[in-house]
């Protein structure tokens, strides 16, 4: 999802700065989005990290000089998803990717947003979000549940300041996530699930709304 977000954004004429923990997907995707005609940084590493966050931040900002648009996207699961079989290692990885990286990122930037009284932060969750989910499990589940809760708190805290938080909440989509499932999808079940760049058209639909639609 994160790649068609990326290439979506840069085809609308966005400049990126773009993190992921695989350097070869991320020179991939860079690629994709600079043949589009975007100017790309890449910051590998985990966005769970609190010093990369600070640095993706201020050389983005340094390079391109504001921050219109914040995606955060990263998401991770484990294969053992039941409360029993969780293990405590698992269940802070996925929070801290899916979870404390989408808050360290947006404390990051809102000093910048609130200096220019404009900024849209938008968080990627999940049916599981909304519902608990058995496929997603505990740990992903309660992980998708904190993003809409930090969405909300940005939008309680920071609208006042220009600063606008939206989350998007897909259904299953067609990603190489769900190979880690204890049982995978079948392909007739595969072919019906959303693809990673209906994301992206949600997330371009949403960037492209004026400042004055909440």
């Amino acid at each position: 999802m994160g790649q068609a977000i990326a290439v979506g954004l840069a085809a609308e004429g966005a400049n990126l700065g773009l993190v992921a923990r695989r350097a070869d997907r991320l020179e991939e995707t860079a690629a994709l989005a600079r043949a589009r005609g975007s100017d790309v940084l890449v910051f590998p590493g985990d966005v769970a990290d609190p010093a990369l966050a600070k640095r993706t931040i201020d050389e983005t900002l340094t390079r391109f000089g504001r921050i219109h648009i914040l995606v955060n996207n990263a998401g991770v699961n484990t294969f053992h998803r039941n409360l029993a079989d969780t293990s405590v290692p698992d269940w802070r990885r996925v929070l801290d990717t899916n979870l404390t990286g989408a808050f360290l990122f947006t404390r990051y930037a809102l000093p910048h947003m609130r200096a220019a009284r404009t900024g849209h932060i938008i968080n990627i969750s999940s049916g599981a979000g909304l519902t608990p989910s058995a496929p997603g499990g505990v740990a992903y589940s309660a992980s998708k549940h904190g993003i809409h809760a930090l969405t909300g708190s940005i939008n309680l805290e920071e609208r006042r300041h220009g600063i606008k938080a939206c989350v998007i909440a897909p259904g299953e989509v067609d990603t190489p996530n769900l190979d880690l499932r204890p049982r995978p999808p079948a392909k007739a079940d595969l072919a019906q699930m959303l693809r990673p760049e209906d994301i992206a058209a949600a997330v371009i639909y949403v960037a492209s709304q004026p400042e004055h639609v909440s």
